[in-house]
C-alpha cells in the first residue's frame, strides 16, 4: 500500500513538472500563443489558411530556422489535414492549410537542424 501510495505521489510530481515545462501559455511577441517544443520556444500566429511559427531560444531570441523541418496536424471536428511547415523568413516555419484555421485545433511538429525534435498542441 505504502509502495503504491509513493508511486502515485511521483507521478503526479513528475506530471506537474512536465506541464510547467511544456505548457507555459505565455504569448508570444508576435502575439500567438507559445508553446515549448524540441527545447525551443515555437510561436503560433494564423491568418486566413496561413500556419506562421516563429522560433525563439529561451531569451526569446529569434532563432533561425534554416536546416529545420515540420508538419502541423490540422484537426476541425472529424477532419484532419497534415500541413508541410518549411522555413520562409529568419526564423520562421510557414505552410498553407486547404482552407481557413479558425476553430482548428493546430498539433505541430518540429525538428532542428541538430536533429532534435519535439511537438506541441494549440488553440488559435
Amino acid at each position: 500500500m505504502k509502495y503504491a501510495l509513493a508511486l502515485v505521489a511521483a507521478l503526479i510530481v513528475g506530471t506537474t513538472a512536465v506541464a510547467e515545462q511544456h505548457g507555459h501559455g505565455e504569448k508570444g511577441p508576435k502575439g500567438g500563443p507559445m508553446e515549448d517544443v524540441a527545447g525551443l520556444h515555437a510561436e503560433l500566429i494564423t491568418s486566413g489558411n496561413t500556419i506562421t511559427v516563429n522560433i525563439y531560444d529561451e531569451a526569446v531570441k529569434p532563432i533561425p530556422t534554416k536546416g529545420f523541418s515540420g508538419s502541423a496536424l490540422v484537426t476541425r471536428g472529424k477532419d484532419r489535414e497534415t500541413v508541410k511547415l518549411e522555413p520562409a523568413d529568419n526564423n520562421v516555419l510557414r505552410g498553407e492549410a486547404k482552407s481557413a484555421l479558425k476553430g482548428a485545433t493546430i498539433a505541430v511538429t518540429l525538428r532542428t537542424a541538430a536533429g532534435k525534435s519535439g511537438q506541441a498542441r494549440f488553440r488559435p
